[in-house]
């Protein structure tokens, strides 16, 4: 019994790791140039005040907003256009990204 309970956590702490290194930073750092940057900045620290700095924020935190954003459960005709066509992988690659960046709520760098 002891060895299934071991075999059992050891199979739920492989599966938690692999979704976490399953995003790619330079993908997120592509489409954070191409969609997000104009408005958020490159690396999510906006210099205009009525843009959210994103950078430094919690990756889950940023991959549900874009979710709830693509979804309409959150409201903004702007994220909701910008939101729409990014898939699951985008999403997950952006929030792995800017999380990885320097901001109010993370001094990575």
């Amino acid at each position: 019994m002891k060895n299934y309970v071991i075999a059992a956590l050891s199979g739920a702490a492989l599966i938690l790791s692999s979704q976490v290194v399953a995003a790619d930073i330079e993908a997120g750092k592509s489409k954070a140039v191409e969609v997000c940057a104009s408005c958020h900045g490159a690396d999510g620290n906006s210099p205009v005040p009525n843009f959210p700095k994103i950078g430094g924020q919690y990756r889950t935190y940023l991959e549900k907003v874009l979710q709830d954003y693509k979804s309409g459960s959150r409201k903004d005709p702007i994220m909701a256009g910008m939101a729409a066509s990014l898939s699951a992988a985008d999403i997950e690659n952006l929030a792995f990204y800017y999380s990885s960046q320097s901001g109010s709520l993370n001094s990575n760098k």
